[in-house]
């Protein structure tokens, strides 16, 4: 499968690098899955890994290093 929105530059502009965005997206989808709030009110992907790329996208979520876990961009 090819990521064709959002798009790679503008994903990776956002994460680091290719293994924190797909582990980052992976844990947002598995939140989204899980009945946390989405943090944008309109999605053009149906499924929770587009939404969660959407959301990393649009600057509302992202890594924290001191933490290593998502943090979620009001």
């Amino acid at each position: 499968m090819r990521i064709t929105y959002p798009s790679i530059d503008k994903l990776l502009s956002r994460v680091d690098s290719r293994y924190s965005l797909s582990v980052l997206a992976a844990k947002r989808a598995h939140e989204l899955e899980a009945g946390d709030p989405p943090t944008l009110d309109h999605f053009k992907c149906d499924k929770s890994v587009g939404k969660a790329l959407e959301e990393i996208a649009a600057g509302k979520i992202k890594v924290d290093p001191a933490h290593a876990e998502i943090n979620l961009e009001d």
